[in-house]
């Protein structure tokens, strides 16, 4: 096949000349590929398909062909029973239409691409990052959310596979969500080193997964060294002469009305499926036909031009007029990608059409490019863009329209209604999170609870009745609250000896936990408590990112509760705020790990349900005695004060609250605030106690986050297998009883009705009030020599009011 842009001489000529770049590969390489220099500073040159119908005007059935072809390849590779549960995956904006095609071939699959154009109320099923682009995020916008959620085959097209890095992100994105045994990676040419297709080899061997390639040609490129700054001066020194050949001036625009069927979608940015497929097949002949009565008659070149993402249907209209119209019909597409245009037979960018972006894209306003149309003798161009993009931009003196009827004498402008996705109802906008001092003690910036206030409702039941009913099954525990526990002098005394004494030890745990997050989410982290153990920990942890690196967290507290899992609409409001993907989850420290189990399975639900991905499940904690996560400040079972007490250390909040007649399925869930508690509250004292000693611990928490790298820190569950061994032991058989740790036992004496204290033997002060406690509720303290806890609190099994013994009835005196 020769260029015909470029008079049958190879493309490549003058960049390979210039810059010594060399094309190894397949004999037919040259065929598909030609050359030319980006205005990039990431990349010196650009690979120019000749058959990809993007920067080269080429013949449509020719673009549709090779994609087609290619898709046949797969299904022959996969068999019709795997092909049928596949889904086709193209990358924009460049491969969109390719990927289409690759589908067509397919045909029994549903094709989807990535877009970067965000559409409001459609939340991210996923998005990754492709380094070397001049627009790097690329989103993954689906209206079903299921069409990703499978575990059939994934196929992956890309016009080009360089470095496979793009690919990588991308298999990495979606596997750690929905794993599949099978990926297939398409392209139309593969020009990895072998360095690069071996790391692939090996990444695939790392999921246990199967990754296949299909390309319609290989090679390499060689780069001589120093290539990108090389490349940077031509580009410079040639920009000055960069511009369109003389233009006809006045030429005539006008619209055609295309037809298109109602409801059908535009592309894949949302989902294309066979059924779409057979709709817009039907339709083509009677669209293409309405074109083909609007050329201008003695019309000999025509090209059909479509619009950066919107590829596929411009493409499929040109094939058809191809097939119906005399004239000689081209198809490519306007894009985004800065490339330095040549007037030279050996260089594949001929000419360079500049205009504004006309779709008032996510990234902002900018210079769009249309390639080797002005002087390429095109009589008439039809211009196809959707209904976002046909705005007053590009109708404008400066705009897409009158650029190209500078330099053809007729341009029809095609437009395409836009899909809207169909997004399920929601009820109205979820309201702010609730800040201090209108609820809690805390400042207003410390922390934004995600919950709604109950404080007028009366929700208090003695504790006794609570646990009886909450053990006979009558009730959830988060259906009412346990009157609030009120210290006395003695145990107060106590808490400010043990914050005195701690107040160091849980700087430096704070320290270790914020740098480790810090450095491995990377970015700005938004800090997601789960209330209320956690808030404490999330305000300490905004405190040491501000005071160290000036560094302002976004921190709120949501609600988790055992057996339903997270708040689904707090997840909502957070993925409707911020990226998904920014957000940490924090909480005070881990007994057994049934909370971190929780989150896991609460999170994998809301993908499911809603389609929004994103969300990481693993937890942020201070201490982590249970071994159930991987990032602690300390997996040592000590004292945390804030364990000592309950709303006076929390910002007078309650614990939360989920009972469905006063929490919709639209509602946050719902805590009290006990304003009255405020002569003994304790909560700010507490935090400036401890972040009064961050400047002290700076250099020890810099030590520590700098051994982490070395250290095993991959959860080992021993507190899970503790537990489970205790509630045999102890003839309890629910491990939902056994509630191990300082924290944890703290709990059970204050919130629930007490059976009896193990205690490791010797644990000294860090107990001293777990004794007091224990000895005004009248519960044994039983020393344990083997205990891998400091303390573990055994809640009464089979509760009945006034039992004592281990059957639940026995009273012992």
């Amino acid at each position: 096949m020769k260029n015909a842009v470029n008079d049958g001489v190879w493309s490549g000529t003058w960049v390979a000349r210039r810059l010594g770049v060399e094309l190894e590969g397949d004999e037919h390489l040259t065929d598909l590929l030609g050359m030319a220099l980006r205005r990039n500073p990431k990349r010196a040159h650009l690979l120019v398909s000749h058959v990809l119908g993007k920067h080269v005007p080429q013949s449509p059935a020719v673009v549709h062909g090779h994609g087609v072809r290619l898709g046949h390849r797969v299904r022959a590779l996969l068999g019709d029973a795997e092909a049928a549960r596949a889904v086709v995956l193209g990358y924009a904006e460049t491969a969109t239409g390719l990927g289409h095609s690759v589908a067509d071939g397919l045909a029994l699959a549903p094709y989807l691409h990535s877009t970067r154009r965000p559409v409001a109320g459609v939340t991210p099923a996923g998005g990754f990052e492709e380094s070397h682009s001049h627009a790097t995020s690329h989103l993954l916008l689906p209206e079903d959310p299921a069409l990703l959620a499978g575990d059939g085959p994934l196929v992956l097209v890309d016009d080009e596979f360089s470095t496979g890095n793009t690919v990588l992100n991308t298999i990495r994105e979606l596997h750690a969500r929905h794993p599949r045994h099978r990926y297939v990676v398409v392209a139309l040419v593969d020009m990895r080193s072998a360095e690069d297709a071996a790391r692939l080899d090996r990444f695939a061997a790392e999921i246990g997964a199967r990754v296949d390639l299909v390309a319609a040609a290989s090679g390499t490129v060689r780069l001589p060294e120093g290539v990108l700054e090389k490349g940077q001066a031509l580009v410079a020194e040639h920009e000055r002469a960069d511009a369109a050949p003389g233009a006809v001036p006045g030429g005539e625009v006008s619209r055609v009305e295309l037809g298109w069927p109602a409801g059908l979608p535009d592309g894949g940015r949302h989902g294309f499926t066979p059924a779409h497929r057979a709709r817009l097949e039907a339709a083509l002949p009677g669209m293409a036909a309405r074109i083909a009565d609007a050329l201008p008659d003695g019309s000999r070149r025509v090209l059909v031009l479509g619009f950066e993402e919107l590829m596929y249907a411009p493409l499929r209209l040109a094939a058809e007029l191809e097939r119906t119209v005399p004239a000689e019909v081209r198809y490519s597409t306007t894009t985004r990608s800065p490339v330095l245009a040549v007037d030279d037979p050996g260089y594949a960018i001929r000419t360079r059409l500049a205009f504004p972006a006309h779709d008032d894209p996510a990234d902002g306003p900018g210079e769009r490019y249309a390639y080797n149309v002005a002087g390429a003798g095109f009589d008439t161009v039809v211009a196809v863009v959707d209904s976002v993009a046909d705005t007053p931009a590009l109708h404008a003196p400066d705009g897409l329209l009158a650029r190209l009827a500078a330099h053809a004498p007729h341009v029809l402008l095609a437009v395409v209604p836009a899909h809207e996705p169909h997004l399920p109802e929601r009820p109205a906008m979820l309201p702010e999170p609730l800040r201090g001092p209108a609820f809690s003690s805390y400042a207003p910036d410390e922390v934004g609870w995600l919950l709604q206030d109950l404080s007028s409702v009366s929700l208090e039941a003695p504790t006794e009745e609570r646990e009886e009913a909450v053990q006979n099954g009558g009730a959830h525990y988060a259906e009412s609250l346990p009157v609030e526990y009120q210290p006395s002098e003695r145990y107060q005394a106590l808490f400010h000896a043990a914050l005195e004494t701690s107040a160091d030890r849980i700087a430096r745990a704070v320290g270790v936990v914020t740098e480790t997050v810090l450095t491995e989410r990377g970015g700005t982290p938004v800090l997601v408590s789960l209330a209320r153990a956690g808030t404490p920990v999330g305000v300490l942890m905004r405190r040491w990112a501000e005071q160290r690196y000036g560094t302002e967290l976004p921190h709120y507290a949501v609600s988790i509760v055992r057996g339903r899992g997270i708040d689904a609409n707090a997840l909502r409001w957070l993925a409707a705020h911020h990226d998904p993907r920014d957000v940490v989850f924090v909480d005070g420290w881990t007994g057994k790990g049934a909370i971190t189990r929780e989150l896991a399975a609460a999170i994998e639900e809301f993908e499911r349900v809603e389609g929004v991905t994103g969300f990481d499940p693993e937890i942020a904690v201070l201490a982590d005695p249970g071994s159930c996560v991987r990032t602690y400040g300390t997996r040592d079972d000590f004292l945390i004060p804030s364990a000592c007490l309950n709303s006076t250390v929390s910002g007078l909040i309650s614990r939360t609250v989920l009972r469905a007649d006063l929490v919709g399925p639209d509602d946050f869930h719902g805590a009290k605030f006990y304003r009255e508690l405020a002569d003994a509250d304790v909560s700010v004292a507490f935090l400036d106690a401890v972040s009064a000693r961050f400047p002290e611990v700076r250099d020890e928490v810099d030590a520590a986050v700098k051994e982490l790298p070395a250290e095993d820190r991959t959860p080992t569950w021993e507190g899970w297998r503790a537990v489970e061994r205790i509630s045999e032991e102890y003839g309890i058989h629910d491990v939902n009883l056994v509630k191990p740790g300082v924290g944890e036992t703290t709990r059970v004496l204050l919130r629930r009705v007490p059976w009896k204290i193990l205690a490791k033997a010797g644990a000294g002060a860090d107990l001293d009030h777990v004794r007091l406690l224990a000895e005004q509720r009248g519960v044994p303290v039983e020393e344990v020599d083997d205990l891998p806890y400091t303390c573990v609190g055994l809640i009464h099994p089979k509760y009945t009011r006034g039992a004592t013994g281990a059957d639940g009835r026995t009273v012992n005196v």
